[in-house]
């Protein structure tokens, strides 16, 4: 370097160039290696932001396990009067004022309301027991409830 440094300047100089060129040209390539470091470093932010959120909104905790309670009180219900409504169909007589098929009726109505609600039921399911891997499983139920809705 001793002859480039006094043909084109001061060796510092002429270093400041060669290390400007060569970080520009890593900067350029964006590597597996790298690709993999940032995404680990993104799950690790995302994870931290989960738990940090769920510290500071310790306070609705109690909100959030009434509405859970509720939600999933609805949907045991739907689901028990659904199982109920069929096995009574099946023993009902057919010449009686409740009739098997509307006992049936009943029961595919609750049935399809019951199922309708199982996304959501699911969902908070798995933020209580699962809160690490939310995004995953939000993904999957969000994309199945949507799929749900809209054919319904």
């Amino acid at each position: 370097m001793g002859i480039l440094g006094r043909l084109l300047g001061s060796e510092k100089a002429l270093e400041g160039v060669v290390d400007g060129v060569s970080k520009g040209l890593d900067a350029l390539v964006y590597t597996d290696e790298e690709k993999a470091g940032d995404a680990a470093k993104d799950r690790t932010e995302a994870r931290a932001m989960v738990v940090q959120w769920m510290q500071s909104t310790q306070g609705q905790n109690l909100a959030r396990r009434l509405i859970a309670l509720a939600i999933t009180g609805v949907w045991l219900c739907m689901y028990l009067l659904s199982a109920f409504c069929g096995m009574v169909a099946v023993f009902t007589n057919t010449s009686g004022v409740v009739t098997a098929e509307k006992v049936g009726q009943v029961g595919i109505i609750a049935q399809q309301a019951a199922m309708d609600m199982n996304p959501a039921v699911m969902l908070i399911l798995a933020f209580y027991f699962a809160a690490p891997h939310m995004g995953d499983i939000a993904k999957a139920v969000v994309g199945k409830f949507t799929g749900t809705v809209r054919a319904g």
